[in-house]
Parts: structure tokens; sequence; C-alpha cells
């Protein structure tokens, strides 16, 4: 523990000493003076803070102030009503501040009392109140406007972190000080009954105890009371006005002082109005010109020095921000940043721009934050931030989307149209302009309004453009999750797992897998749309066979097997069942058989022939099942499942290869049919 903490826990324990332990007089000056200089330096601190996240400790550390001085009030009342002093610093307010006279010292304390409870702590307990309020009305507005910047490419996941923290800590601060102004307005009332407390029971102890006459009881007792009074009552006022500071003070570039300075002389012109007014004042009413004209000059030379300062003009500002640019321009810097790529851009036409214009109703940036917590969800990988941007080289209705650089999607939306998909019959039965459905494929056509009633009543799938493209860039980031893993991604999940898991992560990587071949591994699994969110399976499994081999096609297998029920449950259908397409045993061993094992691993090594009739065997049963109506899912045996995905991935992507491992025992299987080759 370093000596800041001690010091801090020492200051804590010394005002609970204060409250049960008599101090000396001399200690309690010593202590006197230390609260003066702390409440003058808690007043200059709020002055010079930009926003008031800057001094986010005040409410803390205006209740240890408070209790400081609630402390010392109670070891001067002891020391006043006990052996009649309570210090060189309380004498002194009580004579020589206030002159001797009790009732100037009373005045002096009830001016203080009625400034700092009734104006300042007033004041300042309101706009904290309505501050807390304001700012946790504004926190969903504020993240939307986070998440917003921040799939428009404006500011990255870190910046976008540390304002979502910001946000927070403002709640919290506004709230805290909401509660921490009441501990200014019960000070000032603490210290009104104090001062009645020692002035009553200091004349009586003096009259009982100590055998003064009236007179002389009522005279040392108050003038004891006035000065304890007056100098607890001075840095209470000093806190009550940092705490209004606080709470007032909206975020700035500059403190406080600049800002006075910067904005209440900003207009020269009103210099003048002043300064006549004060010469008019003292021209034309009995108060003295000595008083009045001196002011009056100061303030028209004041607007006058200010008038006469040089400003820049539009113009000015204009050449030097095109100065800034091309500076910015001829800069190696400039050249370094173009060769950024970004991970996922969607790029429109200009007839779309209403889709990301939240100004005309578009909402596309917020399904694009719903797109990403659904895919974080079903595949376990956070989605890179999606850069949104027009191109004025598309048509006015197109759009594209390219991962990495590359152009992975392209669409075309009619805004003013719905997508209708047909039910498959009945397909003329509307009238709209024919199309393709971007994201499957299927037939479709885009219809007007007028006729959207009726082609739901028809049975047509009617979907509106915004909900077009959201479902196609959702679908076409989940076909090419595996693009948008890479060594980086895979280390901050991995860094994520060891939070929870630590042991778990030492046991795999660095050693016996690298990060790149976790990547690897993974990268594999989203590629056959596998989801990685299970990552505790994923390296338990890692961390049992990783030893035995750093073939990743083989620990993706591995993997794969461990993660048999959420394999199983994705594709089974409502009756429990998994209905698949099956591989007969001569195409099995001669698959086997074609084997061939190396030292950099193993490779399918298939007769052209036999490639071809095996292809062409699948796709006749695919063929049959669409006409079934029935997704087609192929069965194998582990031995060959992945030397037949790497067969048929070209040619039928999106088709399922599952091996009997990756099955529940407790599965129905029903085979609808068999893939064979004469």
């Amino acid at each position: 523990m370093s000596a800041r903490d001690l010091s801090v826990l020492a200051s804590v324990i010394l005002i609970v000493a204060m409250l049960v332990i008599p101090f000396p007089p001399w200690l309690l000056s010593v202590l006197i003076i230390i609260n003066i200089a702390l409440a003058l330096l808690v007043l200059l601190t709020s002055m010079n803070m930009n926003e008031p996240l800057q001094f986010s400790i005040f409410p803390s550390l205006l209740l240890l102030l408070t209790l400081f001085r609630l402390g010392l009030n109670v070891s001067t009342t002891r020391s006043i009503l006990s052996i009649g002093d309570a210090g060189d610093v309380v004498e002194t307010f009580g004579t020589f501040v206030v002159g001797g006279n009790v009732l100037v010292g009373m005045v002096v304390f009830i001016i203080l009392i009625v400034i700092q409870f009734v104006v300042i702590t007033k004041g300042s307990e309101r706009v904290s109140e309505v501050a807390a309020r304001f700012t946790l009305d504004a926190m969903p507005g504020k993240q939307m406007s986070i998440d917003a910047d921040l799939n428009a490419g404006m500011i990255s996941e870190h910046d976008a972190r540390e304002r979502r923290e910001k946000v927070s800590r403002e709640a919290d601060f506004y709230g805290a000080m909401d509660g921490a102004s009441k501990f200014v307005k019960g000070d000032a009332i603490a210290g009104i009954i104090i001062v009645m407390i020692n002035l009553i029971f200091g004349i009586i102890i003096g009259m009982m105890q100590q055998g003064l006459s009236l007179t002389e009881s009522a005279s040392k007792f108050s003038l004891l009371t006035v000065g304890d009074g007056i100098v607890s009552q001075i840095p209470a006022l000093l806190i009550s006005t940092a705490t209004g500071i606080v709470v007032t003070r909206a975020a700035s570039e500059g403190n406080l002082g600049q800002d006075i300075m910067k904005q209440l002389l900003a207009y020269p012109m009103m210099l003048y109005v002043s300064g006549g007014t004060i010469l008019l004042l003292g021209l034309f009413t009995p108060i003295n010109d000595i008083l009045t004209i001196p002011i009056a000059a100061g303030l028209i030379i004041g607007g006058y020095m200010l008038s006469k300062t040089p400003e820049p003009d539009e113009m000015d500002l204009m050449e030097m921000e095109e100065e800034t640019e091309q500076d910015e321009m001829k800069s190696p810097e400039s050249v370094v940043n173009l060769l950024n790529v970004d991970p996922i851009e969607f790029e429109f036409g200009y007839g779309l721009i209403p889709l990301a214009d939240t100004s005309q109703g578009g909402d596309l940036l917020d399904r694009i934050v719903m797109i990403r917590r659904q895919l974080a969800i079903e595949l376990g990988l956070v989605i890179p931030v999606v850069r949104i941007r027009d191109n004025i080289q598309l048509q006015p209705n197109e759009y594209r989307l390219k991962i990495k650089g590359n152009e992975m999607a392209r669409g075309e939306l009619l805004l003013d149209h719905y997508l209708a998909m047909s039910p498959g019959v009945d397909e003329d039965a509307i009238e709209g302009i024919d199309t393709i459905e971007p994201s499957f494929g299927l037939p479709a056509k885009w219809i007007g309004e007028e006729v959207k009633e009726q082609a739901e009543i028809f049975g047509y799938t009617v979907v509106d453009p915004p909900s077009v493209v959201s479902t196609h860039i959702t679908e076409v980031i989940k076909n090419n999750a595996n693009e948008l893993l890479g060594r980086q991604e895979t280390k901050q999940l991995i860094d994520h797992l060891q939070e929870s898991y630590p042991i778990l992560v030492e046991e795999v990587t660095p050693t016996p897998l690298s990060v790149g071949e976790v990547q690897k591994v993974l990268s594999k699994l989203l590629k056959e749309n596998v989801s990685i969110r299970n990552l505790p399976i994923i390296f338990e499994t890692l961390a049992d066979y990783a030893k035995m081999s750093s073939d990743t096609d083989l620990l993706v297998e591995y993997v794969r097997q461990a993660l048999a029920r959420q394999i199983t449950n994705r594709y089974l259908d409502q009756g429990n069942s998994l209905k698949v397409v099956t591989m007969s045993g001569k195409i099995e061993k001669m698959v086997a058989d074609a084997v061939q094992q190396t030292e950099h691993g193993n490779y399918l090594s298939l007769d052209p022939n036999d490639s071809q009739r095996i292809l062409e065997s699948i796709a006749s049963q695919i063929e049959q099942l669409s006409l079934m109506e029935e997704s087609p899912i192929i069965l194998c045996s582990p031995a060959i499942r992945m030397y037949l995905r790497q067969l048929t991935e070209r040619y039928f992507p999106q088709v399922p290869i599952l091996s009997y491992n990756e099955l529940e025992a407790n599965v129905e299987v029903q085979s609808l049919g068999v893939v064979n080759v004469d």
C-alpha cells in the first residue's frame, strides 16, 4: 500500500478520533487551517476542470470533507464548553475578524448561512437533481448514437468502448452529485444548530460551573461561538460554491476562467455600452465622479483594445483549411492510409441514400447493429465494423457488399416497392417487376403499395427493401465468416476466454498450438457453418488431442465430434428426426483407398472419372430431395468425412457433410437416398 493510500486512511481515522477524543486547542487550530486550505483547493480545482468527469471523485470527496468539518465542529464545541478555549484561530475570528463585537459577528454568521443555505446550496441541489434526471433519460439516445457512428465507420471499437464508458460514468456521476448535494444542505443546518448549542450551553456552563456573571459568560462564550461558527462556515461556503460550479459546468475545451474571459468579452461593443452607462450614472446622479469615471474609462478602453484585435475572416479560415489539406496530402502518412482495407464495406448508389439517412427515416445503421449482435450469438464471432458509404460509380438503386476489398455480393432495390416471393403457385396472379431474391436466389417480384395486401392474401411473402438488404448482408457475412477470422481476431477471442478459463487456454496456446493453428481450426469450423461460440468445449478438445497431432484438419474432426449435440440440434426437424442421404459402401471404400498420407498431412487423390461419377450421383440425390422439399444432408463415416467435404465443397458448398460420430445417440436417422456409382 502506497503512502498516498495510507494518508487517506489516516485522514478517515482522524475524523473518527475527533468525534471521540478531546484534542488540544493548538491541534484544533492546525486542523482548522487545513480545513480552509482543502476547501480552497477544491474550489480552485473545480474552476480549472474542462468537464465534470475530470473531477469524478468530487461526490465522495464532498462527503469526507463534510464529515471532517463536522468532526471539527464537535471537537471545538467540546473544547469551548469544557475549557473555554478552542485555539488561536477561533479566538482570532471571534475578536479580530468581527472586531470583538458579538452582534456584528452574529450578523456576519447569519449572512454566511443565508448565502450558503438559501442561495448556493438550494440552487446546486436543484441543478444536481435535474442534471441526473436528464442524463439518465438521454442514455439510450447516446448509446444509439455511438452504435450508429460505430457502424458508419466514423469511430473504432476502442473509441466506442470509451464513449460508452463515459456515458455510463456521466450517469453515475450526476446521480452521485444529486445525493452529495444533500450533504451540503445538511451541513448548513448542522452549523446553525451547533452555534445555538454553543451559545446557550456556554452561557449556562459559565454561570453555573465557572462562577461568571451573566454578562461575562455571555461575552466570553458568544465571541468563541461566533468565531467557531464563522471559521467553519467559510470553508463550507467554499465547498458549496465548488459544488455549484461542478454541477453547472458543461463540457468545454477550456477551464472556467478561460471560458469566462472568452465568452464574456466576445462582444467588445457591449463594453462600450456598459462603460457609457456607468459614465452617465456618475454624471446625472449624486454618485462621486471619481468612482464612476475610472471604471467607465476602463470598460471603454478595454472594448477599444478588443475591437482592434484581428480576427480571421471566413476567407482566411478557408485558406487555412485548404493549406492544411494540402499539407496532409503531401505527408507520407496520407499515402500509407490508402493502404488500409476495411474488413466489410457496404456501398450503395445515390438512390439508396434514404436507407442510411436517419433524417429520412432510414434505419440501416440500427439494422446492422442488430445483425452484428445476431451473428455474434449464432457464430460466436465478433463481426468487424461495417463501413457504409455511397458510391456514385454504382447505379442509383444498386448496392454491393465487399469483404476485405473483394466484392462478395451485389443487388438492386426499389425503395418505393416491396419484394414479393411467390408461394410456388399462381405466380402470375400478381403484377410486378420480375427479379431474383438476392439472399437465396428465389424468383420474386417488385410490387407497389397498392397490391401489397392482395399479394399477402395470395400467399406471397412480402418484404420491405430494408429487410431485403439486411437479410442479404446477414447471409453473405454468415457464408464468409471464415474470411473475417484472422489471427488478430482469434487472439481477441482467446484473451476473452482466458478471463474465465485461464488454465484451459494455457494448456492449448502458445504450446502445443500457436494462435495461427487455433485460427485455422476455428476458420474451418466457420467455413462449414459450425458456430464457435462454445469456445470452452473447442479448447477442451484441442487440449486433449493437440499433443497427439498438429494436423488442423484432423483436429477439426475431433472438435466436430465434441460438438455433436450442437451440430445435431441444428439439422433436426420438428419430429426429432434427421433426414439424410447416405454414402454407399462402395464409395466409402473408394474414397478411403484414395487417401494419400504424407509428412505434411493427408490429402485425397481420387481418379477424375471416379470424382465425376460421385459428384453426378450427389447432384442427382440433391435434385430429388429438392422435389420432395427437403434440405439435403449427406451422412458418411468419420474416416472419410473431411475428404468427402474437400471433394464437394467447390460444387455443393451449402450441403452439410456429417459423420456418424457427430450425431446424438437418441436421434432417429431417416435415409431418403443413397449416393452410389455403377
